[in-house]
């Protein structure tokens, strides 16, 4: 994967204040309409190119790894306090935190800031401004760990090896750094004074965040119905950097990584793609677009963060190391310019959640420094998993980006739906004036495609990276149990 490693190089921001005030864009807030309404349209004379990257959420970029000085004084720490046994999504979560893609989050969340996410989506900082927060960010314990750790200030967070991985405090008071590892009076002034144990309510939180308690939502079976009926909050001293040592931490930038790169790269805007499948031919071609409409706005450098998920997906999606193969392949088949391009890959697990998740989405991008985002048909969505339609309204998710709190300074771009044009043996946007010349080539086709060995048709997708899709679901079918294979190699 060499080819990709050339343009996301970990590079530290040279600037004294790597967030300066941004010129932002007077964008009309967007109606649920297609992104194909921007088309053509004259450049308004409003408009105002940004000259720096778009501020993190609280003005600040919160990281909560120790620094490198204090790490073994931090081990021996943790080795002394009550321990609490992450799970692996709890570990990717301690892994978002830890990073400030949840900035101005110091840690887990404690009650007043579970309540806000849950009913409002957003938090009001102690300014009386407001970011967006539309999912929970907690940690679960039973009554035994209740019992054993009550009264206690701190504890230790340790991996399933029993590593320890980071202290959960009563407060900031001796850590909190930004980008630079400097101390902020301001958010140590704001904390609260103790960690905090509170109720689970597993069904209300289910509920709010999915809009159905229904049997067989992906992350609700994973990480909620087997939960503890407590919840523990506090503030994060991670002890050192999250590493998954499976070949792939190398592209997995942080926030600070990420706004250190388009730095480098001189980018006056920067617009973000998140997706958790093979990328195709209708994915290249909104990017692209999407790149054209912003050099026709008045930018000169607009670069594409494609950023894959890479947290907990369901069994049924395809495995993170075999799409990062896949996007390799899409870059090296020159679907995408690397020029213009980083791909890195976002840690946060996943929730099919739709409009509720497709907010975080979009939130924690902004704290990497990306003032665009592109979201498409049903969002973060899923199928009913009783009934047989869809979960959420397809339009939702665009609709409420446009509207939620908190996300005011992020420009969101809906776009209109890719299908393969037989006239032109290529993807393109729909036109609904010749509706017989499109063929609609859905994820079930695809997988159907690729698990036969089948070709698609010329221009669905880059051959490099059909090749490796057949060649995932070829280990599929080649393994007798019927489980996921283990990742390849990177």
């Amino acid at each position: 994967m060499a080819a990709m490693a050339s343009f996301i190089i970990k590079t530290p921001i040279q600037s004294n204040n790597p967030f300066p005030k941004t010129h932002r864009i007077n964008f009309p807030i967007v109606s649920p309409v297609s992104y194909s309404s921007y088309k053509k349209k004259p450049i308004p004379k409003s408009i105002r190119i940004s000259c720096g990257l778009i501020e993190p959420d609280g003005g600040k970029l919160v990281e909560l790894v120790v620094p490198e000085s204090q790490r073994d004084v931090k081990k021996r720490e943790a080795m002394s306090l009550p321990k609490i046994k992450l799970s692996r999504i709890d570990l990717e979560w301690v892994h978002v935190l830890s990073e400030g893609w949840a900035s101005p989050l110091t840690g887990f969340m404690r009650e007043s800031e579970f309540l806000q996410t849950l009913h409002f989506n957003s938090l009001r900082l102690g300014d009386g401004s407001i970011v967006n927060m539309s999912l929970p960010i907690v940690l679960d314990i039973d009554d035994s760990q209740k019992n054993r750790i009550s009264g206690s200030t701190s504890v230790a967070l340790i991996d399933s090896s029993d590593n320890p991985i980071a202290i959960l405090n009563k407060d900031l008071s001796n850590f909190i750094t930004t980008t630079e590892h400097l101390y902020d009076d301001n958010l140590r002034k704001n904390r609260r004074k103790n960690i905090e144990i509170y109720k689970h309510n597993k069904e209300e939180r289910i509920a709010r965040t999915w809009g159905t308690t229904a049997p067989g939502l992906p992350y609700v079976e994973e990480a909620i119905t087997g939960a503890g009926d407590w919840l523990i909050g506090g503030d994060l001293e991670v002890i050192q950097p999250i590493k998954y040592n499976d070949g792939l931490d190398k592209y997995r930038l942080s926030p600070s990584e990420l706004r250190a790169e388009f730095t480098k790269r001189n980018a006056d805007a920067v617009f973000a793609f998140q997706l958790r499948n093979p990328v195709h031919n209708g994915h290249a071609l909104l990017m692209t677009d999407t790149r054209r409409r912003l050099l026709e706005m008045g930018y000169k450098n607009p670069v594409l963060l494609l950023h894959p998920l890479g947290g907990f997906t369901k069994a049924d999606d395809v495995p993170l190391s075999w799409r990062m193969k896949q996007h390799e392949k899409v870059l090296e088949d020159g679907v995408l310019d690397p020029e213009n391009t980083v791909v890195s890959i976002f840690p946060s697990p996943m929730h099919y959640a739709g409009p509720t998740e497709v907010q975080w989405h979009a939130k924690a991008r902004i704290n990497a420094g990306a003032d665009f985002y592109i979201v498409g048909r049903d969002p973060a969505g899923m199928s009913h998993p009783v009934e047989k339609r869809d979960l959420y309204d397809a339009d939702h998710g665009k609709k409420v980006l446009s509207m939620a709190p908190g996300l005011e300074r992020l420009n969101i771009l809906p776009f209109k739906v890719a299908a393969y044009d037989k006239t032109k043996q290529k993807m393109e946007f729909f036109d609904p004036s010749r509706p017989q010349d499109f063929l609609f080539i859905s994820g079930t086709k695809m997988r159907a495609l690729a698990k036969n060995k089948e070709n698609p048709p010329d221009g669905f997708m880059c051959p490099g990276g059909w090749e490796v899709l057949v060649e995932y679901y070829d280990s599929l079918a080649a393994n007798d149990s019927g489980r996921v294979p283990e990742p390849i190699p990177a």
